[in-house]
């Protein structure tokens, strides 16, 4: 019995869970691997899923000889609250670490590579007579914190299923639907998280002399850490230095003690990255020091993620083969995102060649006039964006026939 991949995708859309708490997507591909003849395991990596299908070429006794290909997909939420007015909009409520009540949305569109992952095996077993080799598929937890990847290879994946030849992975994003984005060499930069703790002294609001006022000290640092890319960085190289987030003080009229910033890093290459880093650390201990700060800030790495960097012979193997079957206008080379992934860690870890590409789910016609418009960045709404949302047609179609054929090219 086909599956039913649009109903599929609106049941997570609709059920979204938050990093290693996605026990009912989890349960649901599970079941779906299984349905489909695969041995499937959970609870890799807290709540991460291995399904392997061992395919032998015709007349061999041997089970599953020949190329081993894993593929991934990523299943975890974010904390947002849905705004698309969408009849299928998730509504659904979390617990973060911090035990905080929050909303919860696919809002970076892991619903949809679930979906396709689960078409594309669907259409890799209807075809096994086609090929062989052995087909393993990671369906990853926690790739928002960057550690889901690093989980199941914790768990021991490289040493309890077939050590993959290749890995091959793929990300919605808003490109038009049905156009691919793959490049050889870097194709997401690499990342760190950091937690800047800023302390001061505490006081009564009304008398900030008697105090050392951590909030004021964390302003002057976001302001400073934003001429790290204008004014430290090569203007025709990369890098990003966002604060998300700055926690300080419960009421207006007290002066609290400390202040903290949450901090996103991106960089192409490990120059890039000790340069930043350097920089930020720099600018944290020098505005404390300007503030009279009587104790030093604390700098914490929350994750770090690699470059995700695709092997450039394998890539364009990938790339011929997705031309041939989409078109060759259908397929470009989208430029680095700046954005980051922790795929990269399962090739690393197994010394092999990584590809990971990009497909669009952007209304076509309505990227066309935004583009036109000169309004794409404003128009058409992005990952981790409350409004970001795929067209469910073509955008599950050509996410199954992207993982398919990218598997196919390496299956015997």
């Amino acid at each position: 019995m086909t599956i039913d991949l649009e109903a599929l995708y609106i049941d997570l859309h609709q059920h979204p869970e938050l990093s290693f708490q996605e026990t009912r997507t989890a349960g649901i591909a599970a079941q779906h691997l299984r349905d489909l003849g695969l041995e499937v395991e959970e609870g890799v990596g807290v709540t991460g899923v291995v399904g392997v299908l061992r395919n032998p070429s015709s007349g061999s006794g041997e089970s599953g000889d020949g190329p081993v290909v894993w593929i991934r997909a990523d299943m975890d939420a974010l904390p947002v609250e849905e705004q698309t007015g969408l009849a299928y909009a998730s509504t659904a409520k979390g617990v973060d670490p911090a035990g905080t009540t929050v909303p919860v949305m696919h809002a970076c569109g892991h619903d949809m590579h679930v979906t396709a992952m689960i078409g594309a095996v669907e259409k890799l077993v209807a075809e096994r007579a086609d090929w062989s080799g052995t087909l393993v598929v990671l369906i990853q937890p926690a790739e928002e914190y960057g550690a889901g990847a690093r989980a199941m290879l914790d768990a021991g994946i490289l040493d309890r299923y077939p050590k993959p030849d290749i890995v091959l992975g793929q990300h919605v994003t808003p490109l038009p639907a049905g156009i691919i984005g793959v490049r050889g060499g870097t194709q997401m930069a690499a990342s760190d998280g950091l937690t800047v703790t800023l302390h001061g002294r505490g006081g009564h609001g009304s008398r900030p002399h008697a105090t050392i006022d951590p909030v004021v000290m964390a302003a002057a640092t976001v302001m400073r850490l934003q001429t790290i890319t204008s004014r430290e960085i090569d203007p025709q190289g990369v890098a990003v230095v966002t604060v998300g987030s700055i926690h300080a003080g419960l009421k207006n009229n007290i002066i609290p003690a400390e202040a903290k910033l949450e901090l996103s890093l991106r960089y192409p290459d490990e120059d890039a990255r000790e340069k930043v880093l350097a920089s930020v650390e720099r600018i944290v201990r020098a505005e404390a020091a300007a503030s009279g700060a009587e104790r030093e800030p604390e700098i914490r790495t929350d994750h770090t993620l690699p470059a995700t960097i695709n092997d450039e012979e394998a890539t364009a193997r990938v790339t011929a083969a997705l031309q041939r079957v989409l078109g060759e206008a259908s397929v470009i080379d989208p430029g680095m995102f700046t954005g980051s992934e922790d795929v990269s860690w399962f090739a690393r870890d197994a010394g092999v060649p990584l590809v990971f590409w990009f497909w669009g789910g952007a209304d076509p016609a309505k990227f066309a006039a935004a583009n036109a418009a000169g309004r794409v960045a404003e128009d058409i709404p992005t990952n981790h964006s409350p409004y970001f949302a795929p067209e469910i047609h073509p955008t599950i179609e050509v996410g199954v026939t992207a993982l398919s054929t990218a598997a196919r090219e390496f299956l015997g």
